[in-house]
């Protein structure tokens, strides 16, 4: 028994040496990473698995932000690991959905990377909460480049999946990188056509986007002359009585023990008031079409937001459909039934579909 618990401490070390091995090939040049200040005991907003091994790491993108990660590996994995890399919501941090869900990943196999997009949570980048349609983009395929260096990883078996606002960037990243096997956008956002649209086309015309570019530009000028970026505010709180029901959702749980994490934009005073402007005329899925890899959308019958997925199930098949489940080739739209937009960030109504997000990956990765 002895020499069997030695041996299987080995191997996690073995691997955990493997993940953490710095490139020799990497000149000091190339190494654009800064020192972050990560916390390094367990902070989550979900309990911690007995079956994974954790641990802290970071990344640089192609614009020198380095990037903080929270990588899970199956306890007792050997040889070169599928690899799944993970961000999401849009305002969230790794503490919560995204690392929930490549907990999870790795609980069934997969080496999974929990990231905070740029100028968020433990990440690098100045100033704070500012968000890009490419930046954020580049962040998904940032992770790619790191997995795809690590000595236990697969690097023709590599994933992403986006939740929420990153569900879109995420699409996104498999439109340019054909690196990417597979991507799963759960519970999906697409950021460019909420800001340039409104929620349900509310706001859908040239005079409507117009006031909005107005009121960023003036925005623009006076946080210049304040010398500081105002914020926009995170979830209401406290809930005004007419709120809708889908902010009350939010509100569960980004305000509540639920999910409230301090780093988290959505539980405290959110994005830049001009954080969000260059989605206005930059399309996120403008390319959906050409994406060659298998994609899976997962979404709520109930979220308001189950239009976003159908939305990109139309762009990169071509077939319209509302409120049912569909498939068309390697893309495919999973409806499931009674769910909301936030039953999909963690297991409270244990409506997460992690039995169908496995096999879709170990399908794609054959």
């Amino acid at each position: 028994m002895k020499k069997t618990i030695i041996a299987v401490l080995s191997a996690a070390s073995l691997l955990y040496a493997c993940c953490d091995r710095k490139q020799d090939k990497q000149s000091n040049e190339e190494n654009m990473n800064t020192t972050l200040t990560l916390t390094q005991e367990w902070d989550k907003t979900f309990p911690q698995s007995d079956r994974v091994d954790h641990r802290k790491v970071t990344f640089h993108n192609r614009y020198g932000i380095e990037l903080a990660a929270d990588m899970y590996i199956p306890q007792n994995a050997e040889g070169r690991l599928p690899a799944i890399a993970v961000s999401g919501p849009f305002g969230a941090v790794k503490e919560q959905s995204s690392g929930l869900y490549a907990q999870h990943m790795a609980e069934r196999g997969f080496l999974a990377l929990a990231f905070d997009p740029s100028f968020t949570g433990e990440s690098g980048g100045e100033p704070r909460r500012m968000a890009s349609p490419d930046i954020n983009t580049e962040d998904f395929l940032a992770a790619v480049d790191y997995l795809s260096t690590q000595a236990c990883v697969d690097p023709d078996r590599i994933g992403i999946i986006g939740i929420c606002g990153f569900g879109g960037m995420a699409v996104n990243a498999a439109a340019i990188d054909p690196r990417i096997k597979a991507t799963v956008a759960s519970t999906m956002y697409d950021m460019s056509k909420v800001n340039a649209e409104g929620y349900f086309g509310s706001e859908d015309t040239q005079e409507q986007r117009m006031e909005k570019r107005r009121a960023i530009a003036a925005q623009r000028t006076a946080d210049y002359k304040s010398g500081t970026y105002k914020r926009a505010g995170g979830v209401v709180d406290p809930l005004p009585d007419d709120a809708p029901w889908f902010v009350k959702d939010y509100h569960a749980y980004y305000k509540t023990s639920r999910g409230y994490h301090q780093r988290s934009g959505n539980s405290t005073d959110g994005w830049n008031i001009i954080g969000c402007q260059s989605f206005l005329n930059q399309p996120l899925l403008a390319w959906a079409q050409e994406i060659e890899s298998p994609v899976l959308l997962v979404h709520g019958e109930k979220a308001h937001s189950r239009y976003f997925s159908e939305y990109a199930f139309e762009r990169m098949t071509g077939q319209h459909v509302e409120g049912v489940s569909a498939r068309e080739g390697n893309k495919e739209l999973y409806i499931i039934p009674g769910a909301s937009h936030v039953d999909l960030y963690d297991d409270e109504a244990g409506l997460i579909p992690y039995d169908k997000i496995e096999d879709f990956f170990k399908t794609a990765f054959r």
